[in-house]
């Protein structure tokens, strides 16, 4: 398959050079061998593209943001977007390089928005992020000559160029692939590797026996909302010892049926906590509701909260699984 690329547009070319020079005193340590013009060819799901060296990058999420700090690239980010649930970016381990960029917008993403922050990448998932009903896509991206990098945890649905893999090493994937398109392929290895570690560490503590069944609350009342097959939270409980009880749903996060859930009789329940939906009125929620009052779970008060930027691919999901591996472990310990 030919590569796309997307055109260099003068300001991006511009850009680019001044960039250079920023490079050494930004923390993004480009191998000298690879300068701002320079061109790699990374999937992007399952689309070969042609990138050059990004200076203004433009993310979405902590997780989009992460990724690039946990590479020390803070220094090509020129700003980020970060929608209401999402926890304040004080309490990142990444603050001060929040600190450094532009805070965009609370708002979804959208192309005008990147346009006028003279993006040359955006960085972002497929539907969580890029949307053809908001009218941002790659493609449309692709036009204006702004690149763009989907999260391959997200790209087993994206349409025309699917690409499936667990979520973990979806990660692991990104981490790969950034590293290749800034230049520090090297960098981008030791965090893959010192990941890995830390979660055949967890592995290594699980609990022996049949999985804990674990069921997560994401949202809703009519129809609650879950994790399904295809999000970090199924392999952070399964890693911890745990089985998502809606593991086989091939989806993303998804709607079920209340009947669903109380057949599943989950021993566990993991609360994902938005900023702005704390995480104690949706367990107040299911200790009153009358489909969940009596989940063996809720008689025996076994909640787990899982932070919102843990749950979404990116660095802090290694984070929300060695404090759910914990949880699991005096979970065993005591029952």
């Amino acid at each position: 398959m030919t590569p796309k690329t997307v055109p260099a547009t003068p300001r991006s070319v511009v850009l680019a050079v001044a960039g250079a020079f920023l490079l050494s005193a930004c923390g993004a340590q480009i191998d000298e061998t690879t300068g701002p013009d320079s061109r790699s060819t990374v999937q992007r799901c399952g689309e070969a593209v042609e990138y050059t060296v990004p200076q203004r990058a433009v993310v979405y999420e902590g997780g989009s943001a992460d990724k690039l700090f946990a590479l020390g690239l803070a220094g090509h980010v020129h700003g980020y977007v970060m929608p209401p649930a999402n926890p304040p970016v004080s309490q990142s381990p990444w603050a001060a390089d929040y600190e450094r960029v532009e805070f965009l917008s609370d708002d979804l993403l959208n192309r005008e928005l990147v346009a006028d922050a003279q993006a040359d990448l955006v960085v972002a998932g497929w539907n969580s992020g890029f949307s053809d009903t908001r009218g941002i896509t790659p493609e449309i991206l692709d036009t204006l000559g702004i690149q763009s990098f989907m999260h391959a945890e997200s790209c087993f649905n994206y349409p025309g160029f699917p690409e499936r893999h667990t979520p973990f090493e979806g990660l692991y994937i990104d981490l790969e692939r950034l590293g290749k398109i800034f230049g520090v392929e090297g960098r981008a290895a030791d965090v893959i590797a010192g990941y890995r570690k830390r979660v055949t560490e967890v592995q290594q503590k699980a609990p022996s026996g049949e999985p804990v069944r674990v069921f997560l609350y994401d949202s809703g009342t009519d129809q609650p909302f879950t994790a399904a097959g295809q999000v970090p939270p199924t392999d952070i409980i399964r890693f911890a010892g745990g089985v998502n009880v809606f593991a086989d749903v091939d989806a993303r996060w998804a709607g079920v049926s209340w009947e669903a859930v109380v057949e599943s009789a989950p021993e566990v329940i993991v609360i994902l906590e938005y900023r702005d939906a704390p995480a104690q009125e949706k367990i107040d929620l299911l200790k009153n509701h009358p489909a969940t009052a009596s989940l063996p779970a809720v008689v025996s008060d076994n909640f787990f909260v899982l932070d919102y930027n843990e749950a979404i691919s990116g660095p802090r999901n290694i984070d929300g699984l060695e404090k759910f591996a914990e949880y699991l472990r005096d979970y065993a310990a005591t029952g």
